[in-house]
C-alpha cells in the first residue's frame, strides 16, 4: 500500500498568504525531483475570485464537493477564525469518514475543531491563539508549546512556519525519511526540528552562525563517530559553555538533542534503503551496539527497528505496508 498521492486543499477567503504557498512548495514538483508526484487540487466554499490576507487576488475553481476522494485534505488558515458552512463541515467529515488524512495549522485548526472531529483529541494552533481555541472548543485538548500534534488521521500544527514541519512529518510518516529529507534539501529547511518555541531566541552573529553551520555539516558527515560536545566546541573555536549557548540560539535545541535526531534520521534512511545488518547500521550512526540503537529508536520513534524496516521497500521511495506507529505527539487513531 502506498502513501497519500492526491491532495485536496481547502482555501478560505482571506487565506494566510504564506500558508497558501506552503503546499506547492513542499508537495509540488515531485516527479522532476525523482519523488512521488502528488496531485493537488484547490477548493473553496464558492468557486471564484478570492483575496489573501495581504490583498492578493486569485481564482479557485472547485467547490467543497471536490474535497471528496483525496488521500490528504489540507485546511488552510484564514486571517481570523472562521465559521465553516454546513456544506464544508459535511465535506470534511465525509473525507475523514472515508479514510482521508486531515491536516491544518494555525487558524485552520479552528475549522477542524468546528466540525467536531477534534472533540476528545489533542490539537494545537498558533501560540497566540492557544487559550482562545481552548475556550471556544473545550472538548478539544489543546496542546501548547509544540510544532504539531499527530493524532493519526488528524494532524494539526502551530503557526505558519510549523506548517512546513507538519507537512514534512506527514511525508516522513507516509513515504519515508529519504523522501522527506530530499524535499527538505530542495526547499532548504531542516528535515526535522525540535518542538518547542525556541525559534524565537536571539540569533547569533553571522560569523558565529557560519562557524556553527560548518561544525554541524562536519558532524552530520561523521555520525559514525562519538562526537563529544567538547570536540564540536573546539572546531567552532568556542568554549564548551559558549558553544552550547550559541548552538541552542541558532537551532532551538542542544547539541546532544540535535545529534540524537541526526543519528535517528540517518538510521531511518539506512533502514529504508539498505539491507545492512542492525549491528552495521548501529556502527554507521555512532552507537556501540544494535542493542543501544534499538533502545534509542524505540524510545524516540516508538517502533522497533525491524518493524520500521519492514514498513518500507528497498528503494525507500514508496511505502509497501501500513506505516509504523511513529506519531510524535499522537494517540491511537479513533
Amino acid at each position: 500500500m502506498s502513501g497519500f498521492e492526491s491532495i485536496a486543499v481547502y482555501v478560505p477567503d482571506h487565506v494566510h498568504t504564506y500558508s497558501l504557498g506552503l503546499v506547492p512548495e513542499v508537495f509540488g514538483g515531485g516527479a522532476a525531483r525523482g519523488l512521488p508526484a502528488f496531485g493537488i487540487r484547490y477548493c473553496t466554499d464558492r468557486p471564484g475570485r478570492l483575496t489573501t490576507d495581504l490583498g492578493l487576488s486569485f481564482v479557485v475553481g472547485n467547490g467543497p464537493d471536490r474535497l471528496a476522494g483525496a488521500d490528504l485534505l489540507v485546511v488552510l488558515p484564514s486571517a481570523e477564525p472562521p465559521e465553516p458552512s454546513a456544506e464544508l463541515t459535511a465535506a470534511i467529515r465525509g473525507a475523514h469518514r472515508r479514510g482521508a488524512i486531515l491536516a491544518s495549522h494555525g487558524v485552520g485548526t479552528y475549522t477542524l475543531a468546528a466540525t467536531g472531529l477534534l472533540d476528545g483529541r489533542r490539537a494545537t494552533t498558533h501560540w497566540l491563539r492557544v487559550d482562545d481555541l481552548a475556550a471556544r472548543h473545550p472538548a478539544v485538548e489543546v496542546v501548547p508549546q509544540v510544532l504539531y500534534v499527530d493524532e493519526g488521521r488528524i494532524v494539526t500544527g502551530a503557526g505558519a512556519g510549523a506548517g512546513i514541519d507538519l507537512y514534512l512529518h506527514l511525508v516522513r510518516r507516509e513515504h519515508g525519511s529519504t523522501v522527506a529529507n530530499t524535499i527538505a534539501r530542495y526547499i532548504v529547511v531542516p528535515p526535522y526540528r525540535e518542538g518547542g518555541r525556541a525559534q524565537f531566541a536571539p540569533a547569533p552573529s553571522d560569523s558565529e552562525g557560519e562557524r556553527l553551520t560548518g561544525v554541524m555539516d562536519w558532524a552530520a558527515a561523521n555520525l559514525d563517530r562519538p562526537l563529544p560536545v567538547t570536540e564540536m566546541a573546539r572546531r567552532a573555536l568556542m568554549s564548551t559553555r559558549t558553544f552550547v549557548r550559541r548552538f541552542k540560539a541558532i537551532t532551538g535545541t542542544t547539541p546532544h538533542a540535535w545529534l540524537l535526531h541526526q543519528r535517528l534520521i540517518r538510521t531511518e534512511e539506512l533502514l529504508e534503503s539498505t539491507e545492512l545488518p542492525m549491528e552495521e547500521v548501529a556502527r554507521r550512526v555512532g552507537y556501540a551496539s544494535a542493542t543501544v540503537l534499538r533502545e534509542r529508536f524505540v524510545k524516540h520513534r516508538g517502533v522497533p527497528l525491524r518493524a520500521y524496516r519492514q514498513a518500507f521497500d528497498a528503494t525507500a521511495t514508496r511505502r509497501t505496508a501500513e506505516p509504523p506507529d511513529v506519531r510524535r505527539y499522537g494517540s491511537s487513531d479513533r
